[in-house]
């Protein structure tokens, strides 16, 4: 019972505790407590009419003993009555102001890491573990523990604001947040060679951060390009392993493996972030993936316009993932000759990046450039962490 509610209600309540006491990790602790007591009781006395409200209000008391064994009892005791009284007075557990929105801002706070703002979302909003996380991120959970420890005491030392800020600070301050998100849902989806991100294993939580930040932010258009850019990727997981696990790249895969229900979702959202506001650049990359989508129905792919679009993604964001993406777009528009001289443009920063030596070697291979196409190949096969792309790719520069 209670590993349901934490399920549910981990994220939402934390942010809560974390803005009224202004301490991410005093907050966690507090609601660990109780979700402890949680298990401790339930099954004894059953499942509370508001489950919420009761660890809400378990959590404040423990709050509030920490403070009492401070010596601040005469400023405690009138904080739990209130708070006690406010929780009292909301029977239904949806009418709880969400504050998950506050709390992902929080942990993209500028003064902290940028390495550190997924990891602590992850946490915060999610409740999971540092074992979990490290090994998505190849952190061991001591390493990892450390650093989200680390970014909390940052937090306080910067007296973080766990406040939803008003409309006209949301817009500049989330894009970390989405940034955060697509980092955790994992990049990588180049059409040649593309690997699967090291988090893969939090894509699903990912997913479900995009849709939280739909309902907590609907007036932002890039939050509906992140979520129709996920799912759009989303509705082609089926068709990424065949039955026996091997490696199948976008260009190859049969699109009536992809999800049509998943896909419309990603056009709805798609069409809502464009009648918001001029394309950003999670909704081009949402563009292309609707492009890509088309295959569905039509047994061509857009070639030009995926071009064209990824032309304008890079004038918002320079990553050597969009500039190589790029590259392959205008190979298929254009041919390998232009892929491989947009590629040369990226060789000094490419030298640890898989999927620029996997484009290099697909497309050095289209162009009879075997012995480049093989040496490539070899790079990318060593820098592929997913032992099935190593496979494919191993099969592709056999037949050279």
């Amino acid at each position: 019972m209670a590993e349901a509610v934490a399920r549910t209600s981990y994220g939402r309540l934390v942010a809560r505790l974390a803005r009224r006491w202004g301490d991410l990790a005093r907050a966690e602790d507090a609601l660990s407590d109780a979700f402890e007591r949680a298990l401790q009781s339930w099954p004894q006395t059953g499942l509370p009419d508001q489950p919420e409200a009761w660890l809400l209000k378990t959590a404040h008391r423990r709050l509030i003993d920490a403070a009492r064994q401070k010596g601040v009892q005469e400023r405690a005791e009138p904080e739990l009555a209130r708070l006690i009284e406010e929780v009292s007075e909301r029977p239904d557990p949806e009418a709880l102001p969400d504050d998950r929105l506050g709390l992902m801002l929080a942990c993209a706070h500028p003064d902290l890491d940028p390495a550190l703002h997924t990891p602590l979302m992850l946490q915060a909003v999610l409740g999971l573990d540092a074992a979990r996380i490290g090994s998505a991120f190849l952190v061991s959970p001591a390493a990892m523990g450390q650093r989200l420890s680390r970014g909390k005491a940052r937090l306080r030392e910067r007296s973080a604001r766990f406040d939803r800020p008003g409309k006209d600070q949301l817009a500049d301050r989330i894009i970390p947040v989405l940034n955060a998100i697509y980092a955790a849902y994992g990049t990588g989806w180049d059409e040649i060679g593309a690997s699967e991100s090291r988090v893969r294993g939090l894509a699903g939580e990912a997913f479900y951060l995009s849709r939280l930040l739909t309902e907590l932010a609907p007036e932002i258009a890039e939050v509906w390009g992140l979520f129709a850019l996920i799912t759009h990727c989303e509705a082609r997981t089926p068709a990424r392993r065949d039955p026996d696990g091997r490696f199948i790249p976008l260009s190859e895969q049969d699109p009536a493996l992809w999800s049509a229900d998943t896909i419309q979702q990603g056009e709805i959202a798609l069409r809502r972030a464009l009648k918001l506001a001029p394309p950003g650049r999670y909704v081009l990359e949402a563009s292309i993936q609707s492009v890509h989508a088309e295959r569905r129905l039509t047994p061509q792919t857009n070639w030009l316009a995926a071009a064209a679009l990824y032309d304008a993604l890079v004038r918002h964001t320079s990553s050597l993932g969009a500039l190589t993406a790029r590259a392959c777009a205008h190979g298929e528009a254009f041919g390998a000759e232009r892929a491989l001289d947009n590629l040369a443009e990226l060789e000094d920063q490419a030298a640890e990046y898989q999927p620029y030596w996997a484009a290099l070697a697909h497309w050095s291979a289209a162009a009879g450039h075997s012995e480049t196409a093989a040496r490539a190949y070899a790079r990318a096969i060593v820098l592929s962490a997913d032992p099935a792309v190593r496979a494919y790719l191993t099969e592709k520069s056999q037949t050279l």
